[in-house]
């Protein structure tokens, strides 16, 4: 099997570094890659080389390559490059938008989503989305610290003693218990809110405080996300977070619905209510933003609070979310590439909840 890497047109990330690359060289496997693929995480062409990946020009990669790995989806300009039948994986985030995957479709492209692997125990090895989440609420936590012009610890000094900062952490999934966990770190007092109350031993055990509404509907079958609530318990929660918002010096809202805008947490109002120089982190900017004056990829100011809105701060951690994403990659591949040769098992729950194309058609189903 030949297996491509590419250079992202917009991102310091590589979908597979070189001791990914290693492996599946070892297994039998042709490895070409783009020079200049990992210069955003510092990976130089020569460590790809030493690996046995081939360097290539992009348009070489293209057309040779029986499989290809990528974060983000390809062009339309590099999509007709593509051999017909070649195995194509990406986020291509179907439940958002169905484009890219009916061109994908009609180009006759085996296309698989690794952001539709289902979230079961046998699938953990192969979930990007929790490792690029993971790195979020990490980095969000410390974004935050660097703008709040106040100390996150409590210090204790000859000129007297400072308190610790409050941190609200809005959602805790993935990225909220990292976030938690980060915040906890630099000496900060947490709180976090969830409408999932399986969450609050979790958050607990990180030793923050669970803020809890009474009254949420929670649904295991949602892959981890919270679900839609009524329009009492979200007039409820929104007094409840209000009250908490106003004690908070920082915000980390990543709070999602899944194929949905995200829910409105934060409103202007609560923003022009809080502390002076405080901060709010959005990451669920993509898709509305858990504030309501979130901007996606700028930091606006309301008074003297900042909001961030970047749901792809784990692009900023480029080194080891390249790492983490290619592990997650060469798990996933182990079900479909045996000896050097393809076997798609469409049987199999993985592969069968992740595939989005095949043989012209769209195996997408939108529920």
């Amino acid at each position: 099997m030949i297996i491509g890497i590419l250079k992202e047109r917009n991102d310091r990330r590589v979908a597979l570094t070189p001791d990914i690359a290693k492996k599946l060289k070892e297994a039998g496997n042709v490895v070409l890659f783009e020079r200049g693929c990992g210069s955003g995480a510092d990976l130089t062409d020569s460590v790809y080389a030493e690996s046995g990946a081939e360097p290539k020009k992009r348009s070489e990669v293209l057309n040779s390559a029986q499989l290809l790995v990528t974060f983000h989806p390809l062009n339309s300009d590099d999509i007709v490059k593509l051999k017909k039948g070649t195995i194509y994986i990406s986020q291509f985030m179907p439940f958002v938008s169905l484009d890219k995957t009916i061109e994908l479709a009609k180009a006759g492209i085996t296309a698989f989503s690794l952001d539709m692997i289902p979230r079961i125990t046998i699938a953990q090895s192969m979930d990007i989305l929790s490792s690029m989440a993971s790195i979020s609420g990490y980095k969000a936590v410390l974004l935050a610290a660097g703008i709040l012009p106040r100390y996150f610890p409590m210090l204790t000094t000859a000129a007297g003693s400072i308190p610790p900062a409050k941190v609200l952490v809005l959602g805790a999934g993935v990225a909220g218990l990292q976030a938690i966990a980060t915040a906890k770190r630099l000496g900060a007092v947490v709180e976090a809110f969830d409408t999932r109350l399986a969450a609050k031993e979790e958050v607990e055990s990180l030793g923050a405080k669970f803020v809890e509404v009474e009254g949420s509907r929670d649904d295991r079958a949602a892959g981890g996300y919270a679900v839609e609530q009524t329009d009492e318990f979200k007039n409820l929660q929104r007094e409840k977070i209000l009250e908490h918002a106003l004690k908070s010096d920082a915000i980390i809202c990543t709070a999602l619905l899944r194929g949905k805008r995200a829910p409105l947490l934060i409103t202007r109002d609560m923003v022009e209510a809080m502390k002076p120089g405080s901060v709010i982190v959005d990451l669920a900017s993509a898709t509305g933003g858990n504030c309501e004056v979130t901007e996606d990829g700028k930091t606006v100011r309301i008074g003297t609070v900042s909001v961030v809105g970047n749901s792809e701060l784990a692009a900023e951690v480029p080194d080891h979310a390249s790492q983490l994403f290619g592990r997650n990659v060469f798990n996933f591949l182990r079900l479909i590439l045996e000896g050097g040769n393809s076997i798609i098992d469409l049987e199999n729950a993985i592969l069968k909840s992740s595939l989005v194309a095949y043989q012209g058609e769209v195996k997408y189903q939108q529920s």
